[in-house]
């Protein structure tokens, strides 16, 4: 079955980390993406923009309201995702596990 690992964060506190810890952090994001093709888990995944460059479309009946930046008002945003293959949501919560991130939502991908 398929999941997505759902990668939230606060923008502002990656914003202010210095280089040294953002290369610690992508080394990190390489050793678990190689893990997960290493176990032929790895669909696919990628760092999204930063949340200011979204745009939310709301429907309300008819009428669809377009405006900039992220659905919800909180300081965590979606900031990337791993999609990846496990047995089972057991599977999925031990890959979730090991990412190198503070806030990881499994989620189960609907086929299509």
């Amino acid at each position: 079955m398929e999941y997505a690992l759902l990668i939230y964060g606060d923008e502002k506190a990656w914003a202010s980390e210095d280089d040294g810890a953002k290369r610690v952090k992508d080394e990190r994001h390489a050793r678990f993406a190689r893990m997960l093709q290493e176990r032929n888990a790895m669909r696919g995944g990628k760092e999204l923009a930063l949340a200011g460059a979204a745009t939310t479309l709301r429907h309300d009946g008819d009428v669809v309201s377009i405006t900039d930046g992220p659905f919800a008002e909180t300081s965590e945003v979606l900031g990337g995702f791993y999609l990846i293959e496990a047995a089972d949501l057991d599977e999925a919560i031990a890959f979730a596990r090991e990412v190198p991130e503070g806030v990881v939502e499994i989620r189960p991908v609907v086929s299509m």
